[in-house]
């Protein structure tokens, strides 16, 4: 905002609040017949050529007025910024849209609020989870299920649960099973998802010494649990809004909905506040003449996902944008807790046993 005084600012902001309820180049003398405009045509144009150096508008035509540029359009949303708390009662709507708070698990919490947000804006939702990044082991345990076939179940502290079928050369005997239940007790239980690297869990078939033979594959199926929760979970819905909006290319809208989970590099951790991302300003986000709006929520100190929506740049930002920042500031309310810090992996290594026969 260098050399951008409050008038120059007050002045941009009306440009793009017409250009976003009319999508038509906005002149000087429409701008000072506003009522909260107190200077002439002649300043309001002096002021829009000196946004337009700047960078802030542009002129399509000679003739024409001016729209706004990408920066033209993220000083507005940093302006509108400062004021975007909800009144009470659309705060108690919303919590209503939401449900029984008591009986929704993070991931019921995570859709409702999606598809809460996909129906106020009329646009698409998007929402990234990183919260297995934080989560640890609760327990682990094996379940026979057939001749030589065991499921292995791993259950972590944000309720997520996953299993894996393993086939084994032996079937396991009491001894067997005991022996792999307090190995994980004391070696997994406990532990960050995202302290499970291969290295360590080969250190971990090494110890399970002359067991090894016989139980490495459920520390295997282990394994390979631990990769599917560290990936970034990423969700959007609400895809038909993109498609019945005019200003947007179908083809290009068809073409985000087969690749979106490419978004999930661009919903990192290490943006604060509200992030807008514009198509045609970078090669990351496909869907030309469209804007992605979202915020981070927090589960305890920690950032565990991010909630937006992505529709057409001409998005009523001050409606949007304080509902975005409601439901992050939700889902993080309902999902926090305190959660003690992970400890180290620290293999524990049983005593030799008698090789098995």
């Amino acid at each position: 905002m260098v050399d951008v005084d409050a008038r120059k600012r007050k002045i941009l902001s009306a440009v793009v609040d017409l250009y976003i309820r009319t999508g038509e180049p906005v002149g000087s003398k429409t701008i000072s017949q506003l009522p909260d405009i107190t200077v002439s045509a002649a300043t309001v144009r002096n002021d829009m050529a000196v946004l337009e150096e700047l960078g802030y508008l542009e002129q399509p035509h000679a003739s024409a007025g001016r729209v706004p540029t990408f920066s033209g359009y993220r000083m507005y949303i940093e302006e509108i910024g400062a004021d975007t708390r909800l009144p009470e009662e659309e705060r108690e709507r919303l919590d209503e849209m939401l449900g029984d708070e008591s009986q929704l698990t993070e991931d019921l919490i995570l859709q409702s609020a999606t598809t809460a947000l996909s129906q106020i804006t009329k646009c698409a939702t998007v929402v990234s989870n990183l919260a297995p990044k934080y989560s640890v082991i609760t327990k682990v345990d094996v379940v026979p299920t057939g001749k030589r076939m065991y499921v292995v179940l791993l259950i972590t502290s944000d309720g997520k649960i996953k299993n894996r079928a393993c086939r084994l050369q032996f079937d396991l005997t009491h001894e067997h099973m005991e022996f792999f239940k307090h190995f994980m007790e004391e070696n997994l239980e406990g532990v960050s998802i995202a302290d499970l690297s291969e290295e360590k869990m080969d250190q971990m078939v090494t110890a399970l010494g002359t067991y090894m033979m016989t139980l490495s594959p459920l520390v295997q199926g282990i394994c390979e649990m631990s990769k599917d929760l560290q990936k970034n979970e990423l969700y959007v819905s609400g895809e038909q809004n993109l498609f019945s909006c005019e200003e947007l290319d179908k083809a290009e809208v068809a073409k985000f909905v087969m690749h979106k989970q490419d978004l999930s590099q661009l919903l990192d951790d290490s943006f604060q506040g509200i992030k807008v991302m514009f198509g045609e300003e970078g090669s990351d986000f496909v869907i030309g003449n469209s804007s992605m709006i979202v915020s981070k929520y927090q589960k305890g100190d920690k950032t565990a996902g991010s909630l937006g929506v992505i529709g057409p740049m001409r998005l009523n930002y001050a409606k949007v944008i304080p509902y975005i920042e409601y439901f992050t500031e939700k889902i993080s309310h309902l999902i926090s807790e305190e959660e003690p810090d992970p400890p180290e992996l620290e293999l524990i290594q049983k005593p030799e046993q008698p090789a098995e026969s």
